[in-house]
């Protein structure tokens, strides 16, 4: 393989979610050639799982003449542990307990395959195709239902002792806050700053400030999420801007205290939270520079993702393939 040149080499992103997984092969400019999906949660046995995926991924590689062209496989899954290439405990997939994915899979397709956590795989996937490549030090933050990230220092992927370094959404950022509907955990970042929490501060600001009037008083409460809350927030509306601002502000503390943890280049959103642009963009800045010591100031830059949400997952996945030895 290796006397294959690279840019004649290909690689497998797989991303498996609680739901659907999707896959992808890529090459190494970060273009996908081919895209699929299948339903995740439909085997309770992950041998019926693998055996889906192969036979949906193999008709895509013999379309490419020769299996050999392929460098290897890339995971991304909830709860992936890189160094032993299991999935752990993963509260929301049908298999419970260890599962040793990578190898299994690795078996299955006889092609060297890496795996890790679906935050991690995307901040791999930023340096490798997107805003952060050619930077050492960033941070990687998605701001979906939850809130995951992927911590980079001199090039390399933190993952700690044990390959669960970075769960920077279950940081205490209000000590005796908000109660976090899965860990228990009060004051969690993903309370605040997951589009689950921006849904949750609406609700708040509606019931405490009971005559001002909002939009978002035409819905329950079952029907407020974030989504509505940005429609309302575009159109001017005080409660959802408010929301906006007052989640902005979260995470920028949140922020100041991971700078000054690792001293990134830059900290990299990503996810849907990030589609309301300015309404959070700008009050995190602002927070994090209040909450920076001198020494930091002035010198992280907050910018959003350059991988297109749709391909992203995809591509974080294959760009492990990319490092396999």
């Amino acid at each position: 393989m290796l006397s294959i040149p690279i840019s004649q080499q290909m690689a497998i992103g797989i991303d498996i979610g609680g739901t659907n997984t999707v896959f992808g092969i890529v090459d190494h400019r970060g273009e996908i050639a081919y895209r699929g999906a299948i339903s995740t949660k439909k085997h309770d046995n992950v041998d019926d799982y693998i055996e889906e995926l192969y036979n949906a991924i193999m008709p895509a590689l013999n379309q490419f003449g020769s299996d050999k062209l392929v460098r290897g496989i890339g995971i991304g899954a909830p709860n992936g542990n890189y160094y032993n290439g299991n999935i752990e405990y993963a509260p929301n997939l049908p298999w419970k307990g260890k599962i040793p994915l990578a190898s299994l899979i690795q078996q299955k397709f006889n092609l060297p395959s890496a795996l890790t956590n679906d935050a991690n795989a995307a901040a791999v996937g930023e340096m490798t195709y997107g805003a952060a490549k050619g930077m050492k030090d960033f941070i990687m933050i998605t701001l979906g239902t939850g809130v995951g990230s992927g911590i980079v220092v001199n090039g390399e992927m933190v993952y700690g002792h044990d390959g669960f370094a970075g769960e920077l959404g279950h940081t205490i950022i209000i000590p005796g806050g908000r109660k976090h509907w899965s860990t228990g955990a009060e004051g969690s970042l993903e309370t605040y700053a997951s589009a689950t929490g921006v849904s949750l501060t609406a609700i708040e600001l509606l019931k405490n400030n009971p005559d001002k009037p909002s939009i978002l008083r035409h819905y329950e409460e079952n029907e407020i999420d974030s989504r509505l809350v940005y429609d309302c927030a575009i159109q001017g509306d005080d409660i959802a801007r408010d929301t906006y601002t007052f989640t902005g502000e979260i995470l920028g503390k949140a922020l100041a205290n991971f700078v000054m943890f690792s001293s990134p280049e830059a900290i990299i959103l990503f996810g849907g939270l990030c589609k309301a642009g300015a309404l959070i963009f700008q009050p995190a800045k602002r927070v994090m520079e209040e909450n920076l010591l001198p020494i930091y100031k002035n010198k992280v830059q907050i910018i959003p993702s350059e991988l297109k949400e749709s391909d992203a997952a995809i591509l974080g996945a294959s760009a492990l393939v990319w490092e396999l030895k």
